[in-house]
């Protein structure tokens, strides 16, 4: 599996393609997770996609003083529930790790598990959400950790587009997490397309500064259909501006305009982006459990994919 998207994600002509999703939470007895996980993986069986993602949801309270607008839950442990998707669908499933919680040698027991026990094989690590609270390891730490692990983990990194606009630096940041290891990066939900193409320019421009091939950069979409999402949106730290909130939440059907919003924000990337060099590909999250935008997100994914595949073909053409 682990070897199946490294190939994948080594082929700069193709896109890779990603549906995230969570775990049922903590309280949900196992019965019921295993339908979770068939409901989920029937609505995805007329797509053809390379894989999932299993996200780690942390309390991120301690990030921002508004309130949380959907209440926290824990969940179950991610890398069972990576396990139980990669086993009933035969497809790569990436794991994220929230790795403030745990102490080195907490987190090497961890690594450990995961690749024995529940044969967790791709990951992407993400940092505590900010420094307040008791951070026990830090990202740059778990990093060491995991390079002194006997595993070869397949490794991505997150990237956020919102923090480049404010402080300007993410693209280094890229490339100081590929030398830490990462393979590939993962962003935040994009509903900012100018703060996306500002931040892949400056990769493209310092990797060619450094004579490095750009590492692969998988751009999350979600779809939006109420104002307590957009407000979630929002509180999670994704960039929204406000005409395209009024664009949402002032449309007759808000679901399909957010449809509308991330294509026309995927056309804007790629036409700024796809000639810089960097592998692409797409993650389609649905952020509630609402049956509409989780539908919602099944149509996005098909949409933004063969949006991608196009141009991504157009260029192939370009370039011979």
């Amino acid at each position: 599996m682990n070897q199946d998207l490294r190939e994948k994600f080594a082929d700069p002509t193709r896109g890779v393609y990603f549906i995230g999703t969570c775990p049922p939470k903590k309280s949900t007895e196992m019965a019921q997770v295993n339908e979770i996980a068939d409901k989920l993986l029937a609505r995805l069986g007329q797509l053809d996609y390379d894989g999932l993602i299993v996200y780690d949801i942390q309390d991120e309270s301690s990030r921002i003083d508004s309130p949380r607008p959907f209440p926290f839950a824990h969940t179950h442990d991610p890398r069972m529930y990576s396990r139980l998707l990669r086993d009933k669908s035969n497809t790569p499933v990436i794991t994220y790790k929230s790795v403030s919680q745990r102490n080195r040698e907490d987190f090497n027991e961890w690594l450990s598990e995961a690749w024995y026990t529940y044969g967790v094989r791709d990951i992407v690590m993400v940092g505590s959400p900010s420094s307040d609270g008791d951070i026990k390891l830090s990202l740059n730490d778990a990093y060491d950790v995991l390079a002194e692990h006997q595993q070869p983990f397949h490794l991505g990194g997150v990237t956020i587009a919102e923090r480049h606009a404010v402080k300007g630096d993410e693209h280094q940041r890229l490339s100081r997490k590929v030398e830490q290891g990462c393979d590939f990066f993962v962003s935040q939900a994009v509903y900012n397309p100018q703060a996306t193409i500002d931040l892949l320019s400056s990769y493209a421009r310092e990797c060619r500064e450094k004579g490095e091939a750009p590492k692969r950069v998988i751009l999350t979409f979600t779809p939006c259909g109420s104002a307590k999402t957009l407000e979630f949106m929002e509180w999670l730290g994704i960039s929204i501006p406000v005409a395209t909130r009024y664009r949402i939440l002032d449309a007759q059907d808000p679901l399909a305009e957010s449809i509308r919003v991330c294509r026309n924000s995927l056309d804007q990337i790629l036409e700024a982006v796809i000639s810089l060099g960097i592998p692409l590909g797409l993650n389609i999250e649905s952020l509630t459990n609402r049956k509409d935008e989780i539908d919602a997100s099944i149509r996005l994914y098909k949409l933004l994919k063969a949006t991608l595949d196009l141009k991504l073909a157009e260029q192939l053409v370009e370039s011979e």
